[in-house]
């Protein structure tokens, strides 16, 4: 085949359907792009365990299955990650990932010599996917053979040496660390492929490797895609293992009663949070496990899950089924056989009965954990967390802080601010001791889309007990809803949606040179043949006589003929009467001329127009101008059309109420919800930027010509669409006191000009026109203010506005 050109387009046609995460859709347009030249390249993406590989691997199949590709191998480093990545591509199972426009033919070492599977290796129509792990791949020795590598009746040799046949294989191997670092065969077994691309995807690049894509576990937890992790460590520095795994089942119960309420409020099926356990050895594993089984544990039957390399399949099996409902594992004790594959969402409490700087902490074991239970992060930290008990004392964590940054975020620490440690204001554990309850190291501030914003969160090192305070707190902030404040408006927001819809059909769509070639086909008058037959007889040497049918000379039927004038009729009649058009003079002269152009393509012209047409030659050409025109019709392009649909906001049932509140008059932190506001139509409100929308919040609240103020997160029922087709989520609304609704964007100064801020801010503009020019909903204004603004505007609503020179 020739090789596959980068498609651009596409990529953002996948990263729609598959609604591909930003960093996702990211890493399938850098793959797309390098592997473009088919050279047999090796690249590599080094993402952030949690962030979704599963969804870049389906993206890349759609991708390269949409181009032509026919034949994808995803190589596994175990049966885990197989069995994973099959289900990922099998309809009805749970892992099934949607979106996806190709339904691969799905192949492995249980099915491939099957006849069915043979006749699709040969069939350029079909795309295979291949998914074998390593170990059934590489070359067989004296003591092992291996299934791939023997002659296959339904294959016509064996599958390894037709995957070296092909033309356009593509290797995808998922934790791709493994085959450099295990052994010089497993990387020989893919390179004796020759593939036209090898794409490695892994959380953790083998050393030398240069990734071509990276984002970074301090990345992921910054943008919200993982949960925060959190060390809990006790004051009173008591560190033996009775102690650690007590205090893991008892942190473990908060943590279930706080994701329980949670999904309670909000009308969602619980999940429910394990505690991950990983030991030394197998002894070591069947002793933890027989400890947490005790009656102030976990002493249920089928509670408490040991996971060894000796472990049965009904135990493999429950592990399968950790996350459904109905599991009753809470707890899962492991020998480091879990760092790869088990992808999780409800792992809640980690514990590494090793020290903390060591390999307990590194990020495929930390991975186990950073899944968000619910997909997204929810704003109660009980449930945005993975918590790490460590035990260590206070003071030898802090010493130690470069350490553990290094074990649980990136080597070069990313774009942590390692320099700028900040406590959270909490009172000190009442004991006195360290005095330091929590510890967070936070982010530099970053563009997320083309939005600046404050540092997030990225490490907790709290105490045992603040953390059993933050699970009563969440518990019971989730139970009370964040309703309205007493006497705030229902604020109905005029949403402007585009459909998609097909344009309007018109018969001057058909160009005359397709009408032309169309009646070229009809050129000739069509013969019915009278086919004649004779019997005859001849008598053998016996004196019997044998009958027997011979062809004669067939001659012409009659047939009924028409004229050009009533083909003419009969031929306008057929597509004006397919209901595929309004009934207008413009209608009726297209087509008139379709069907002058069809007849001229027939070879009627003014010379002829006194000829005649047989029934069947006026038949058969009614019939296929009719289908060029419902082909024209079926073909037609589409066109956007907008409709506004009102949403009532804020939302009913109202979300919970976040437990990590403090004072408005309190120091910015992005992870802090402010209370204490004169004018906003919910009770507490967070914010991204402390410069911009920090400071229009307060601005609000202390104006007199501002009624209400309501501030608008990402993702929610508020947004403006774009023009393609994206939606834009601005900060706030604002209801003055002359009834007027301002949309608000905060932006800072050296993003103001920014080619996609100018796009939404154009985007807003013209919603807000069509807004008021419909009439309907009231006047609707939008106001775009840059730090310089809103720092000059000096607290003064109307100084925003003069400033600002709104539409």
């Amino acid at each position: 085949m020739t090789w596959i050109d980068y498609d651009s387009s596409l990529v953002d046609d996948i990263a729609a359907r598959l609604d591909l995460r930003a960093p996702n859709a990211s890493a399938v347009r850098a793959v797309a792009e390098a592997i473009a030249d088919g050279d047999g390249r090796e690249v590599v993406c080094d993402l952030a365990t949690g962030v979704g590989k599963t969804y870049i691997l389906a993206g890349l199949v759609d991708y390269l299955a949409a181009q032509g590709v026919r034949n994808i191998l995803v190589v596994t480093p175990g049966t885990t990650i197989q069995d994973k990545t099959v289900a990922n591509f099998t309809p009805g199972h749970a892992k099934f990932v949607n979106g996806s426009d190709v339904e691969p033919l799905v192949i492995t070492s249980e099915n491939f010599s099957r006849g069915q599977v043979g006749d699709a290796l040969h069939d350029d129509t079909v795309t295979k996917l291949f998914v074998f792990n390593v170990q059934q791949l590489i070359r067989p020795s004296d003591k092992t053979s291996r299934r791939v590598r023997a002659q296959d009746e339904f294959i016509g040799t064996g599958l390894y040496q037709h995957l070296q046949q092909v033309e356009d294989l593509v290797v995808i191997a998922d934790e791709h660390h493994v085959y450099s670092s295990r052994a010089k065969s497993f990387k020989q077994a893919i390179e004796d492929l020759g593939a036209r691309a090898v794409v490695g995807l892994t959380a953790t690049p083998a050393p030398g490797v240069k990734p071509i894509f990276q984002y970074s576990l301090a990345e992921a937890i910054a943008d919200g895609f993982v949960k925060i992790p959190v060390i809990v460590y006790r004051p009173d520095g008591r560190k033996n293992e009775s102690t650690i795994l007590a205090d893991a089942c008892h942190l473990l119960r908060i943590k279930d009663a706080a994701w329980t309420s949670w999904a309670e409020t909000q009308g969602r099926t619980p999940v429910h949070p394990v505690l991950f356990v990983v030991c030394r050895d197998i002894p070591d594993a069947e002793r933890v496990a027989n400890r947490l089984t005790a009656d102030d544990m976990f002493p249920d039957e089928g509670q408490v899950l040991t996971i060894t390399s000796q472990s049965s399949d009904t135990a493999l099996r429950a592990l399968a089924e950790v996350e459904e409902a109905d599991s009753p594992v809470r707890v899962v004790v492991s020998v480091n056989k879990l760092k790869e594959g088990w992808d999780v969402k409800n792992i809640g409490v980690i514990v590494g009965l090793r020290a903390l700087a060591s390999e307990t902490l590194t990020e495929q074991v930390l991975g186990r954990g950073l899944r968000l239970p619910y997909g997204r992060r929810v704003g109660t930290p009980m449930v945005d967390t993975v918590d790490l008990v460590a035990h260590e004392s206070y003071r030898q964590l802090l010493a130690n802080k470069d350490a553990l940054l290094q074990q649980v975020l990136p080597a070069d620490g990313g774009d942590l601010d390692k320099d700028r440690p900040q406590p959270a204001p909490v009172a000190n554990h009442p004991s006195g001791g360290d005095g330091q309850q929590i510890l967070t190291f936070t982010s530099h501030p970053r563009v997320i889309g083309d939005d600046l914003v404050d540092g997030s969160p990225l490490l907790h090192v709290e105490s045992f007990d603040a953390a059993m305070a933050q699970g009563e707190r969440d518990t019971k902030a989730v139970a009370t809803l964040r309703t309205k404040v007493p006497g705030a408006p229902t604020i109905r927001f005029p949403r402007r949606e585009r459909e998609i819809l097909p344009v309007r059909f018109s018969f001057s769509y058909i160009d005359n040179a397709a009408a032309r070639s169309e009646g070229a086909a009809y050129k000739h008058e069509f013969k019915v043949p009278l086919v004649r037959q004779a019997v005859d007889a001849q008598r053998g040497m016996d004196s019997k006589v044998d009958t027997f049918v011979t062809a004669a000379e067939s001659v012409d039927a009659t047939q009924k003929f028409i004229s050009i004038s009533e083909l003419r009729n009969d031929l306008f009649d057929r597509i004006w009467n397919s209901d595929h058009v309004e009934e207008t003079l413009a209608e009726s002269r297209a087509a008139d001329r379709v069907v002058r152009e069809f007849l001229a393509g027939a070879g009627v012209t003014a010379e002829n127009q006194e000829h005649e047409w047989s029934e069947l030659r006026a038949a058969q050409a009614a019939a296929a101008l009719g289908k060029l025109v419902k082909t024209a019709y079926d073909n037609r392009k589409s066109q956007p059309t907008y409709a506004f649909r009102p949403v009532n906001v804020p939302t009913v049932p109202p979300p919970p109420m976040p437990s990590n509140i403090v004072s408005k008059w309190a120091d910015f932190r992005k992870d802090f919800w402010y209370e204490g506001w004169e004018h906003s139509v919910e009770p507490v409100a967070s914010f991204d930027a402390g410069s911009t929308e920090y400071a229009l919040a307060h601005l609000f609240d202390a104006s007199p010509s501002v009624q209400w103020w309501l501030r608008n997160y990402d993702p929610g029922p508020i947004w403006i669409e774009r023009d393609n087709g994206k939606k834009y989520y601005p900060d706030f609304i604002v209801l003055d006191t002359e009834g007027t609704y301002w949309v608000v964007e905060g932006k800072a100064n050296d993003r103001a000009n920014d080619s996609e801020v100018l796009e939404k801010r154009r985007a807003a503009e013209d919603w807000a026109r069509f807004v008021r020019d419909h009439g309907e909903f009231g006047t609707w204004r939008y106001i775009f203010a840059t730090e310089k603004i809103i720092k000059d505007a000096k607290g003064s609503w109307e100084s925003l506005i003069a400033l600002a020179k709104p539409e």
